[in-house]
């Protein structure tokens, strides 16, 4: 259904910092910087690109939205979450857990405010 989701960074440095760390997390690669000057991060399949907003005013995050963020296994959801708070992130909602539908998940908060969930595929 969707091709990428589009994220503001107030500060692509530290934003690169971040998200090459999560990716690399959960068996991703380092983003690139397109022509753009946007960080695009490629992973089975699916784009998370982060800009500036192009209408010059400060990036705000999403008041109640997430970015929901695939993983194959609970280790790499722990790795990530741990690679995110290490690099900027702010651990927010419960410790990272396993649902009662069997996905492990955890929730983090991105430099700018970008609230993130990482989690494996549920098993029940």
């Amino acid at each position: 259904m969707f091709t990428h989701v589009m994220i503001g960074s107030n500060d692509l440095d530290q934003s690169k910092r971040f998200y090459d760390a999560t990716f690399l997390a959960i068996g991703g690669e380092k983003g690139v910087t397109d022509a753009g000057g946007r960080l695009v991060y490629a992973h089975d399949g699916s784009r998370l690109m982060v800009t500036k907003p192009i209408d010059g005013k400060p990036a705000t995050h999403a008041n109640g939205g997430t970015i929901g963020i695939l993983a194959p296994t609970a280790e790499q959801v722990q790795a990530w979450h741990d690679a995110g708070v290490a690099n900027g992130g702010t651990s927010v909602e419960n410790p990272p857990n396993e649902r009662p539908n069997g996905a492990f998940v955890a929730y983090l908060r991105d430099p700018d405010g970008n609230k993130l969930c990482a989690r494996t595929r549920a098993t029940k």
